[in-house]
């Protein structure tokens, strides 16, 4: 490739003909006039853009790097080491009998079944609702497919506990909503959803939206040009289905199915809220469980548990890439997009039962949410005479904790959404720039607690900080500081993604172009970089928030008098029987959730692709 002339200009040794170089190679000293050489023309074709010259120069941008990646580092791996550190010293000398006695116990492999039950049910019911929601809006001419993606997607943002809370008042003697109607059951029936397959019910309603999103991405991705010719063919849409559509969206399929069971493992609030007052015993709950006891060897319990839970995920994870593997098919070229597939007088029918779904997953329960919070005591229906907002009331008045753990979980969501996006922005900069081995490895190090189960996350967090930190003598157990430090580690990977994906959209030869007019790098970051990508940072930023201002499974095990969140104040009020002020409580958050990611749709249209989740 030539040398431009402006370059040439700068790096004339570079510009002259092979023939003159090889002579000037051939006299003197051979050896260094060979080495200077090859340093001048790795050089020139660097310039020509055949290979990328390092963005940092200077001692101080390469410390800064080094550090951001060390830091980013520490991140992931601190909470798993320990962990794992934990767990081997439960094999050796004295802990070796605590192992043993906790593998030996009936009730571990009994949770372990129960994990495993719920997990597989519920991921079999989030696979048909999500698989189905995904084939009628990417594949179909189903009308209004934006709104249809936006609910869909909304129980994923609703946190699991208010999910549980919602459906508990739309079954059951003493909900609100079926008083009014007047189909309760008698008083003293039995609540059909403190059962097993309560739990998997809500789980796959609740990890649907994620085999949604996987198999949506790999549907989007079809060749229209092949779906054309089979129907040019002859072939029919089911053989199309069968033949074309289904073996190339399998990947998609199968990581959905992978993220919702590794989901559903995890998952806290839905398992507590249903499963506890059953007896029904998981083994995040289980952890809790034992987390509350305060044994002597509570520690190495519990690490022996979190380490089951997650050679489970481990163990899920490993099998989507063996079922990847061997259903993987290359696509060469990008192709036109598929045709939606006409339905003709069937759409009707489809639009109605899919209605009819998104009315009983997910308007239903919230109905009986918003019912619950206006009678005065659970049991009553709601009338004319009976509404009433005490609740709200009582909420915003005199509750304390409850302004208390909205100030915490604000400020606890709000600094990790800070300082995520902006370790993000250099981060995402620096991979981009500097592609190789390291940044796949800092990236699967950056992936791993978000991964792991978010119990196995905080008894990692336990394990780390129940000692004062060396040197500095502070201690971070039952304080803020733990938790916020969980959730940067478990919410990396949710902020860096959109900046990742609008980091590849920027075109390198703009930031060329300022290093040869003498920018540095960190004056390339300021001007040209952090300006572009701050749509795609504010993004990501938001979304971190959303999961985390109501995140209860790694709070729920960190949480101490005066650290309580949002997510662990609805648990503690329906734990103590306080239904109709946990609802109002509810109520308040879903709203905060659907507007905040109304406002994320709003503007989407300004961001990158694949930033929103529920935008095409």
């Amino acid at each position: 490739m030539p040398v431009p002339p402006s370059l040439a200009a700068r790096l004339p040794s570079q510009a002259a003909p092979p023939a003159q170089r090889m002579g000037a190679a051939a006299g003197g000293d051979a050896g260094m006039r060979r080495f200077s050489f090859r340093r001048q023309a790795s050089t020139a074709w660097c310039y020509a853009g055949m290979m990328p010259m390092p963005v940092w120069a200077g001692r101080a941008s390469v410390w800064g790097a080094y550090v951001l990646i060390g830091l980013v580092a520490l991140l992931g791996l601190l909470p798993s080491a320990r962990l794992i550190w934990e767990a081997w010293a439960g094999l050796t000398a004295g802990g070796h009998s605590v192992l043993v006695r906790v593998l030996a116990e009936a009730g571990t492999w009994k949770a372990l079944w129960h994990s495993f039950y719920t997990g597989m049910l519920g991921t079999a019911i989030a696979l048909v609702l999500g698989a189905g929601f995904a084939w009628a809006v990417v594949l179909t001419d189903i009308k209004r497919k934006s709104c249809w993606v936006f609910l869909f997607m909304l129980p994923m943002m609703i946190p699991p506990q208010v999910t549980a809370l919602a459906w508990l008042q739309l079954f059951g003697p003493s909900s609100a909503l079926l008083q009014t109607l007047g189909i309760a059951p008698a008083m003293g029936s039995p609540q059909p959803l403190y059962s097993a397959e309560g739990i998997a019910l809500l789980l796959g309603v609740q990890h649907a939206p994620l085999v949604f999103l996987a198999l949506r991405a790999s549907l989007l991705t079809l060749p229209g040009d092949l779906c054309e010719a089979a129907r040019l063919a002859g072939a029919t849409q089911a053989q199309m289905l069968r033949s074309i559509i289904f073996p190339l969206a399998r990947p998609g399929l199968v990581a959905g199915a992978a993220m919702a069971f590794v989901s559903s493992l995890g998952n806290f609030g839905i398992p507590a809220m249903l499963g506890i007052p059953a007896g029904y015993y998981v083994l995040p709950t289980l952890i809790y469980q034992k987390m509350a006891s305060f044994g002597p060897a509570m520690l190495q319990q519990v690490a022996a548990l979190s380490m089951l839970v997650g050679v489970l995920a481990v163990a899920g994870v490993w099998l989507q890439g063996r079922l990847q593997a061997r259903a993987s098919y290359r696509l060469i070229g990008a192709g036109r997009r598929m045709a939606a597939l006409p339905l003709g007088r069937s759409r009707r029918w489809v639009e109605t039962g899919m209605a009819a779904i998104m009315l009983l997953i997910l308007l239903a329960p919230l109905g009986a949410l918003l019912a619950a919070s206006l009678v005065p005591a659970m049991g009553v229906p709601l009338a004319q005479e009976t509404v009433t907002v005490s609740a709200y009331v009582e909420m915003l008045t005199r509750q304390g904790a409850t302004w208390r753990a909205a100030w915490n979980s604000s400020l606890l969501a709000g600094g990790a959404a800070l300082a995520l996006m902006l370790l993000s922005l250099p981060l995402a900069w620096l991979m981009a720039r500097q592609p190789g081995r390291w940044s796949r490895w800092l990236e699967a190090v950056i992936e791993i607690p978000y991964a792991l189960p978010g119990t196995v996350l905080a008894v990692s967090c336990i394990l780390l900080f129940a000692k004062p930190l060396p040197w500095l003598e502070i201690s971070l157990y039952g304080t803020l500081g733990i938790i916020f430090f969980a959730y940067m580690a478990r919410f990396f990977t949710v902020a860096l993604k959109p900046v990742q994906a609008g980091m590849r959209q920027l075109d390198p030869a703009l930031e060329e172009a300022a290093r040869l007019a003498g920018a540095g790098p960190l004056r390339r970051l300021r001007d040209m970089v952090l300006p572009m990508l701050a749509p795609a940072a504010f993004a990501g930023a938001l979304l971190v928030f959303l999961t985390a201002v109501n995140e209860l499974t790694v709070s729920a095990l960190l949480w101490s008098a005066g650290t309580e969140t949002l997510g662990v104040l609805i648990f503690n009020f329906s734990e103590s029987g306080d239904n109709v002020l946990a609802s109002a409580v509810s109520v308040a958050i879903v709203a905060g959730v659907a507007l905040l990611m109304a406002l994320l749709s709003l503007f989407g249209g300004r961001l990158p692709p694949g930033v929103i989740p529920w935008r095409n």
